[in-house]
């Protein structure tokens, strides 16, 4: 796999691995929800001068724009200039990878985001969890983990969930095992 793509795909393999049991079984069904208002347009004179700068390639069709649109970027660009370079530098990153990916690929993590936001609170947190947990692993142990996960059959992919299970389980418990990660597959 190209390294470009590593991160993304840890990350789509860890959220699989943390939160397998929750991905495994259907959602729960949503309650009926009241249809939602439609978005409202909003006006270029609302944004501020840093927005207006930031979105200036939008401004002379903005008013063309649909108003879901407009309040995407107007989002966006709050959360842009609310960065700092470092974060800006890593959402570039991100976004570069992101381009990089084939439209199958990107096709697949979109599916997988919106799975994960039909989870429920307590099991985001899980997986946010899980994730930064990962992260503070020594690179050679995330790479092992890495590998052992992509050797795995699915039979043995779902072993390591379940046991990822138990142990989250007893940590939440007070009785946490000593084990240090997943079972080893044979």
């Amino acid at each position: 796999m190209d390294k470009s793509r590593r991160p993304l795909a840890l990350l789509i393999v860890l959220a699989a691995v943390t939160a397998g049991p929750c991905f495994a079984q259907a959602p729960p069904a949503a309650p009926a929800e009241p249809a939602a208002a439609p978005a409202q347009p909003v006006p270029w004179s609302n944004l501020s001068p840093e927005q207006q700068h930031l979105l200036s390639g939008y401004g002379g069709q903005w008013n063309s724009l649909p108003a879901e649109r407009q309040q995407a970027l107007a989002h966006g660009s709050e959360r842009w200039l609310g960065m700092s370079e470092d974060q800006r530098d890593q959402a570039r990153q991100r976004f570069s990878r992101w381009r990089a990916l084939p439209p199958e690929q990107r096709q697949a993590v979109r599916s997988r985001w919106q799975k994960f936001q039909t989870l429920p609170p307590g099991d985001q947190e899980r997986v946010r969890e899980g994730f930064r947990r990962f992260q503070q692993l020594p690179p050679e142990r995330r790479q092992m983990l890495r590998d052992r996960w992509r050797s795995a059959t699915p039979a043995q992919r779902q072993q390591m969930i379940e046991h990822a299970r138990a142990q989250h389980q007893a940590r939440m418990s007070g009785h946490a095992p000593a084990a240090h990660g997943p079972p080893p597959h044979h």
